[in-house]
């Protein structure tokens, strides 16, 4: 080892400037004392290439490992885990920096770096995300290149690092393809408890779904086999609410009565889909309302919601039949309790709009028609951002603000039910979905979270009522437009036309964007065990042993390929300093001094200026000459000339 080179500027600076790229995109999970410290070190480390006396002594190295381990100590994220891991890593690098003294300083920094640039894919994996780590691994493999070959030239290391993993990735795509999958990660078990994904709750109270209808956080993506459903039955269903306060509406408590539960007799068109879960905590599973076919892991709950016991951390992949049209049959005791539970008696001016609506004196199907048409009728208005109603909310939207979102009217449609003696509750989920016509799939986000309701009627079971359609019907049949949402709460929805969406070269892109991040997730991020079998199956490949044989087959192929290449290229002219240093060396040769294979210069000559005492300065000036006019910024002629000269001058 040279150790010469762990003071060289060029390869410092590259050094340090290729670990900031590594770190950078850490600075959105760590946290800001742990990415600040490294910055510090960083910047720090960066100044001591220049002035080397500012670097600091061993008891300041000392000390900084001391401030070290109180930043992860204060951070309380310990050692295991992804985020603690990560964090014990980045400082562990930044602190490697401030004692580089010889080249295995280099290269260990190099390895701990590499460790730090894969720690990305366990907080993001997107395509972007693999690109640029691909770009920051070429960075840190040109990092090896400049250290090993003594190229002061960025340009030549990095041509010759993309040229090294351009011929690694089809054997990384080959070992992908047919390598067993290890799964799920063991690190998720570490996570910390407070890392939680925002989205549907499984509560509802006013503000709390209205809180989502601005946020552009995809949720999940469907695909269908066939036809898409029109919009009036995109209801993805969620949790059931059933149980309330008068202000907070919660699940039931019971679900013993399952057990019970008719059998849902389906009819009329159905539809098959995939649906793609981005990762959430809770173990729900959205499916189109209603789910009739669908396998292990997941179940359905006395609901009808289905979960999963699948670990929904991570993107997963179901496949799944619905029907809207359906009839849940037999009500059980404790469902009609519940279904109409009040939390208290209602008040009089609810009894008289119930009476008024004849709720009390004709069947629920006539009940239920007017009510929808007072709030189509009456002056009720549809808004993200409704005032607040801290007391008796329900009455209060009901007959003084009549401004409210999704969850206001299911609520009050709901209460106005139960109060005329008619089991009913809320249903939480999404609605809607954006369609990208490139993929010809779904993309449903926060913002299409929504509240409706079922209510329970003869012959017909749950039956689902959307209050929100007889308000706003727009956010039934139309799609809402997330960037045309504006402050005052006002809401403008896609248009329908499709051509009109293609004149809008954004919309265009991000829907391109979004086919392209589709086929990634399913075909590269879920490429699990069970995708894998039924991959490798399409050809033939059914047991581990024929699998093994075409990774093996394939591999060689691969390298035989290269091999042919590499060992068939046309050989190159020596280049003129190179001969001139050539004769230098079979001068040498003949008196026994004989440079190894993959010896460089500077190592040859510091082997045998011991052996040549006589001639050291005479080595020195002649293998200086040949770097600086091989590897300098500026070879020239009159270099050349002196090299040449020096060599012919050379004798033993």
């Amino acid at each position: 080892m040279n150790p010469n080179l762990a003071h060289n500027k060029e390869i410092l600076v590259f050094l340090l400037t290729s670990l900031g790229l590594i770190v950078l995109p850490h600075v959105t999970h760590l946290p800001w004392g742990v990415f600040g410290f490294f910055s510090f070190l960083l910047a720090w480390r960066f100044i001591g290439i220049w002035k080397p006396e500012k670097l600091p002594s061993f008891p300041w190295i000392v000390f900084l490992i001391v401030c070290g381990m109180a930043v992860l100590y204060t951070q309380h994220r310990g050692i295991l885990g992804r985020d603690g891991g990560t964090s014990l890593f980045v400082i562990a690098l930044g602190l490697k920096l401030m004692e580089i003294k010889t080249e295995r300083d280099l290269y260990l920094i190099n390895y701990l770096a590499f460790i730090v640039a894969a720690s990305q894919f366990l907080y993001e994996q997107s395509i972007l995300m693999a690109v640029y780590i691909v770009f920051v691994s070429c960075v840190l493999l040109a990092t090896l290149v400049f250290i090993n070959s003594h190229i002061a030239d960025t340009t030549v290391s990095l041509k010759k690092a993309a040229a090294i993993i351009a011929q690694a990735i089809p054997m990384a795509i080959i070992v992908f393809i047919f390598f067993p999958r290890v799964e799920p990660p063991k690190w998720l078990w570490f996570n910390d408890p407070q890392q939680k994904k925002t989205g549907l709750s499984d509560t509802m109270e006013p503000g709390s779904i209205s809180d989502l209808g601005m946020s552009d956080e995809l949720v999940f993506r469907v695909k269908f086999e066939g036809a898409l459903p029109p919009p009036k039955n995109r209801y993805w269903r969620g949790p059931v609410l059933t149980l309330t306060d008068g202000k907070k509406w919660v699940q039931a408590r019971d679900f013993t009565y399952q057990r019970y539960l008719d059998k849902p007799k389906f009819s009329g068109p159905f539809y098959r889909y995939t649906l793609l879960m981005e990762p959430q905590e809770k173990d729900w599973v959205f499916a189109l309302d209603l789910p009739a076919e669908f396998t292990k892991p997941l179940a359905q709950n006395a609901n009808y919601q289905l979960t999963t016991s699948d670990d929904l951390r991570k993107r997963t992949e179901f496949k799944l039949t619905s029907y809207p049209t359906y009839n849940t049959g037999y009500l059980t005791k404790t469902e009609y309790k519940d279904a109409r539970q009040l939390p208290a008696l209602p008040s009089e001016r609810i009894k008289q709009l119930v009476t008024q609506l004849h709720g009390y004196d004709r069947p629920p199907e006539e009940y239920i028609t007017r009510l929808l048409n007072h709030f189509r009728k009456e002056d009720f208005h549809y808004t993200l951002t409704p005032p607040l109603m801290e007391d008796n909310p329900i009455e209060t939207f009901l007959f003084e603000t009549r401004y409210g979102f999704c969850s206001h009217y299911a609520s009050a449609f709901v209460y106005l039910l139960r109060v005329a003696g008619i089991p009913a509750r809320v249903v939480t989920g999404y609605q809607g979905g954006v369609y990208n016509e490139l993929g010809n799939f779904l993309e449903i986000k926060q913002a299409d979270a929504h509240a409706w309701t079922e209510v329970w009627l003869e012959n017909k079971g749950w039956a689902r009522f959307d209050p929100t359609a007889a308000v706003a019907p727009e956010r039934v049949e139309k799609n809402i437009d997330i960037n045309s949402l504006v402050p005052n709460g006002a809401i403008n929805y896609a248009a329908p036309d499709s051509s009109l969406a293609a004149l809008n070269l954004l919309k265009q892109a991000r829907k391109l964007w979004g086919h392209i991040d589709y086929n990634w997730q399913r075909w590269v991020i879920n490429y699990n065990n069970a995708n894998q079998s039924i991959f490798l199956s399409s050809f033939g490949i059914n047991d581990f042993k024929t699998m093994v044989y075409w990774m093996m087959a394939i591999v060689g192929i691969i390298t035989a390929v290269l091999s042919l290449i590499l060992l068939y290229q046309k050989p190159k002219q020596i280049d003129p300093e190179l001969a001139v240093y050539n004769r230098f060396l079979k001068k040498l040769a003949k008196q026994g001094y004989v440079k190894q294979p993959g010896e460089g210069a500077s190592d040859f000559a510091e082997r045998i200026k011991p052996l040549l005492t006589e001639q050291v300065d005479n080595i020195e000036n002649i293998t200086s000459a040949f770097i600086m006019q091989r590897y300098g910024n500026n070879p020239s002629d009159e270099g050349l000339k002196k090299l040449s000269k020096l060599v012919s001058l050379f004798k033993l």
